[in-house]
């Protein structure tokens, strides 16, 4: 499905993402996890299309990134940290205008919006105007367009940032469903949620990828450590081990 080589990036002088390679089955619910300025965000961003990487390779469904982009993104349903939505229209509104703008028509739209909103929990938010929805049902938005045109691949940035505790359990059912039918792709650092969610996991490091793997191999390069450390927190000293100091694991 993804298959990522040497993939590097620049700001400037600054390099965000150093010669990161891994490749992510079909059907696959992976969490990108790291400190803020890790690179987790770029590396997603160039996944999407909407960064071109300044060297190495990306291919989603074997379609190069950089050869071939509108057939990439055709393929890709994007949610940044912030959602992109318009707060002076209705969700229904949006969703329809989102899904006509990437090649749908009206009937499919609407056979298609039914169906993602219901999916979402948005439906009986439909009829109001954006810019009156809460922090929870905006991030809800955001996938739904994010989700709208059936993609193969869902990225998500920070979907649970912001959200208070009852806020992040709805979306954590929410992303659980889309297990499957959707390739997905999460970056974000809260911890608990990745855990519940996201079946592989890819740490990185100052822009590069340090582990990649299940909670549970990622757990055994604790080694012994892991025996001395609670359950409920041991994901939590393997990403310490992992991006901090290591005394911190010890």
């Amino acid at each position: 499905m993804i298959e990522v080589e040497g993939l590097t990036k620049y700001y400037g002088r600054v390099r965000a993402v150093s010669d990161l390679t891994f490749s992510i089955p079909k059907g696959e619910t992976v969490g990108f996890l790291g400190l803020n300025g890790a690179g987790k965000s770029t590396a997603l961003k160039v996944l999407a299309g909407f960064l071109l990487p300044t060297a190495g390779s990306v291919r989603i469904e074997g379609h190069d990134v950089v050869a071939d982009p509108l057939r990439v993104r055709s393929r890709i349903g994007f949610l940044p940290e912030r959602p992109p939505l318009y707060d002076e229209m209705t969700a229904r509104d949006f969703l329809s205008y989102v899904g006509r703008l990437r090649g749908m028509g009206r009937a499919k739209v609407e056979l298609r919006m039914k169906t993602v909103m219901e999916r979402t929990g948005i439906a009986d938010h439909a009829d109001r105007l954006i810019e009156t929805l809460s922090l929870g049902y905006r991030k809800r938005l955001g996938i739904a367009q994010a989700i709208i045109h059936e993609p193969n691949l869902v990225i998500l940035d920070e979907p649970w940032s912001g959200l208070d505790p009852l806020q992040r359990r709805h979306m954590r059912t929410l992303l659980s469903g889309l297990r499957g039918e959707h390739t997905v792709l999460i970056a974000s650092h809260n911890l608990p949620e990745v855990r519940e969610t996201c079946g592989q996991l890819l740490v990185l490091r100052e822009g590069q990828l340090v582990a990649q793997g299940t909670e549970d191999e990622l757990v055994a390069q604790l080694g012994d450590d892991a025996s001395r450390i609670d359950a409920p927190n041991i994901l939590e000293a393997v990403f310490l081990h992992l991006v901090g100091p290591r005394e911190v694991a010890a």
